[in-house]
């Protein structure tokens, strides 16, 4: 990796086919990347649906990166990762094999189309902010903890599945995972 690294949170998910595993090769994919390495991995999540919610539930998960990466070029290998597991965007909130989305990039802030840093609606999310929390619970967002704004929302119907932290490393033969 190069010199000057950021430190990156993302969140990730997904409620069609197998989530898990999804968001494992993902993950594994963006490890493999020279620039970044995954640094943390929260546990997985069960969590309702949000916006759209006649469908099924979610699993949810947050990571840690470091990443030598700028942001628009962490975002194109987030996305590339999302076409490699066969993302199709058809409906906003709506289905998908998998979700990735860039939280906070260091302390930047940026305003971009296709490019919000930091996310604009994860202090409203508690399927957000409940795998944050457990990974950077003292991580400002928004001007206060994770884990306080977490404790402010309403987290009914969230449950944190005993998968441990290292579950994404599961599976990794034959996706391109660092050895």
């Amino acid at each position: 990796m190069s010199g000057r690294n950021s430190t990156v949170y993302l969140s990730l998910g997904g409620n069609l086919g197998d989530p898990a595993a999804s968001m494992g090769a993902a993950l594994r994919m963006l490890d493999a990347d020279a620039a970044t390495e995954v640094v943390a991995v929260s546990s997985l999540y069960r969590t309702p649906p949000w916006g759209k919610t006649d469908q099924p539930d979610f699993l949810n998960a947050a990571a840690e990166l470091s990443t030598g990466r700028d942001p628009r070029g962490l975002l194109e290998l987030c996305l590339e990762a999302e076409r490699r597991l066969k993302r199709v965007r058809a409906e906003r909130w709506g289905p998908r094999l998998i979700d990735i989305d860039i939280l906070m990039f260091g302390d930047r802030e940026i305003h971009e189309s296709g490019l919000e840093i930091p996310h604009p609606r994860m202090a409203e999310r508690a399927f957000v902010l409940a795998p944050l929390a457990e990974i950077a619970p003292g991580l400002t967002v928004k001007g206060a903890p994770a884990a306080d704004r977490l404790a402010a929302l309403d987290a009914a119907g969230i449950e944190r599945l005993p998968s441990g932290r290292d579950w994404w490393q599961l599976g990794a033969e034959g996706d391109g995972a660092k050895a």
